[in-house]
């Protein structure tokens, strides 16, 4: 097997070293606020399995740095408001970790849940789910 020079825990830790964390009760008090935007990066059927945070926007992972891009042809005018806070997550913080140091050195001011979603129900957040089957 191949050893790797920087492990993905490591890369995660790295990466939480230095940006911004919100704790999921903080984030619960949080998603009423308008001037809150809650990026959900994971895979449609995570979300479908599990359920996803309310009014949260999906993008998928792959995705993020094209979106918030205003030079790129893929951006999405919700990442180009100025006046809004952006929190994204994942299922456990991980993806959402990585992701938010990756834009974060891109200009794009953003925190992330560091928990993720995995334990967002059983500390009382609210759970949308969807009719859609996804299997």
């Amino acid at each position: 097997m191949r050893k790797l020079t920087t492990s993905a825990a490591d890369l995660v830790a790295q990466s939480r070293a230095r940006i911004e964390e919100v704790e999921t009760p903080d984030l619960i008090d949080m998603v009423e606020d308008p001037s809150v935007v809650i990026v959900d990066l994971r895979d449609i059927r995570e979300r479908q399995r599990a359920g996803f945070i309310p009014g949260a926007f999906h993008c998928p992972r792959g995705m993020a740095e094209f979106w918030i891009d205003p030079d790129s042809p893929y951006f999405k005018e919700v990442f180009g408001q100025e006046d809004k806070t952006f929190v994204f997550h994942c299922a456990s913080g991980w993806r959402s970790a990585i992701t938010v140091a990756q834009l974060n050195d891109m200009g794009f001011d953003c925190a992330h849940l560091r928990e993720g979603f995995s334990t967002w129900e059983a500390q009382g957040g609210p759970v949308e789910r969807s009719d859609l089957d996804w299997e």
